[in-house]
C-alpha cells in the first residue's frame, strides 16, 4: 500500500507506440487496417468451420478455437491501442487496465493450449493415422477444446487478484500500448516478487511446456513425413502441418522471452514490438496460413459465397 504522503492513483497513462509520434496518422490507419483484416479473416473462419458439416472434425474445431482466441486477444487490445496511437498517449482507469489486463493474459494462454492441442491432433494423425479414428473420438475432441479455455479464465483469477492488491504511487506511465504484465510491474511501488512468481509459473505450465511438448511432437511428425514412400502422400502430410508450425513459431517466441521473465532484459520498445507480433501479426497471418494452402477452408468459403448469391436473387 500507499505510504501516508503519497497518493494511490486511480488511473494509468499508456504511451503508446510514442517513439513514433511523427507518423502516428498513419500508424492509427495501418492498425485499423490490420484490425478489420482480423476480424474478418476470423470471423469467416468461424463462419466457415460452424456452417460447413464436412469442417466438424477436430482440425477443424480446434482452427475454430483458435480463431476465436485470436479475436478475444486482439479486440481486447486493438480499440485502445488505436485511441492511444491517434491522441499520442490516453489515460486507462485502474478498473478497466486490470480487466484488460486478465483477458490479454486468458486469451493468451488459451492460444497456447489450442495450439497444443492441435498439433496432437497432427500428431495422432500422421504418426498413428491407423488409430487415430478411435483415439481422437468425440470425448476427447471436447475436453481437448473445452480445457484451454477453462484452465486459464480459472487460473489467471489468482494472479490478477496479486496485481490488483498491488500499491501503485509512483508513476502511473505505462509505456506500453496496452496493460500487460511487465510495464505494470515496473512503475509498482509494492512488492513484486509474488506476482513475478505467479506469472512465471503460469508461463512454464501454459507456455514454455506446451512449447516443448508441441517441438517433439514436431520432431515425431517430421520423421514420420520423411518414411513416406509416396511423393503425393508426404506432401499431403507436410501441407497439413506447415501452416499450423508457422503459427507456432510466430506465437511462442515473444511470449516465452517477454513472459517468463518479465522486467529487465528487454527494452520497453523491445517488449512493444514482441507484443505487436503476436497480438496483432499472429491473429492477422493465422487465417492466412490455414486457408491459402487448404483445400477445404477453400472448398466451404466457395460454397458459403455460392449460397449466399444464390439466396440474394
Amino acid at each position: 500500500m500507499c505510504n501516508a504522503n503519497e497518493t494511490e492513483f486511480s488511473e494509468f497513462l499508456l504511451l503508446g507506440f510514442h517513439e513514433f509520434h511523427d507518423l502516428k496518422v498513419l500508424l492509427f490507419f495501418l492498425f485499423l487496417v490490420f484490425y478489420l483484416l482480423m476480424v474478418t479473416e476470423n470471423c469467416l473462419i468461424i463462419t466457415l468451420v460452424s456452417s460447413c458439416p464436412h469442417l466438424h472434425v477436430p482440425m477443424y474445431i480446434f482452427l475454430r478455437n483458435l480463431a476465436l482466441a485470436d479475436l478475444l486477444l486482439t479486440s481486447n487490445i486493438m480499440p485502445k491501442l488505436l485511441e492511444v496511437t491517434w491522441l499520442g498517449g490516453t489515460v486507462i482507469s485502474k478498473t478497466s487496465c486490470f480487466l484488460q489486463f486478465y483477458f490479454h493474459c486468458a486469451a493468451t494462454y488459451i492460444q497456447s493450449l489450442v495450439l497444443t492441442a492441435m498439433a496432437f491432433d497432427r500428431y495422432l494423425a500422421i504418426c498413428h493415422p491407423l488409430q487415430y479414428s478411435s483415439t481422437m473420438n468425440q470425448k476427447l475432441c471436447f475436453h481437448l477444446a473445452f480445457w484451454p479455455w477453462a484452465i486459464p479464465i480459472i487460473l489467471l483469477i489468482s494472479e490478477t487478484v496479486s496485481v490488483i492488491q498491488m500499491g501503485f504511487c509512483g508513476s502511473k506511465v505505462l509505456d506500453h500500448f496496452f496493460c500487460d504484465v511487465v510495464p505494470i510491474l515496473e512503475i509498482a511501488s509494492t512488492d513484486t516478487s509474488k506476482v513475478k512468481f505467479e506469472d512465471f509459473l503460469m508461463t512454464v505450465f501454459l507456455s514454455f511446456i506446451p512449447f516443448v511438448f508441441v517441438v517433439i511432437s514436431y520432431i515425431c511428425i517430421v520423421n514420420a513425413i520423411i518414411k513416406i514412400k509416396s511423393n503425393d502422400n508426404r506432401r499431403k502430410a507436410f501441407s497439413t502441418s506447415s501452416s499450423h508450425l508457422a503459427a507456432v513459431c510466430t506465437y511462442f517466441g515473444p511470449i516465452i522471452t517477454i513472459y517468463m521473465f518479465p522486467v529487465g532484459g528487454s527494452s520497453p520498445y523491445e517488449n512493444k514490438m514482441k507484443s505487436f507480433l503476436y497480438t496483432t501479426i499472429t491473429p492477422l497471418i493465422n487465417p492466412m496460413l490455414y486457408s491459402m494452402r487448404n483445400h477445404e477452408i477453400k472448398k466451404a468459403a466457395q460454397l458459403l459465397f455460392q449460397n449466399k448469391v444464390l439466396f440474394s436473387k
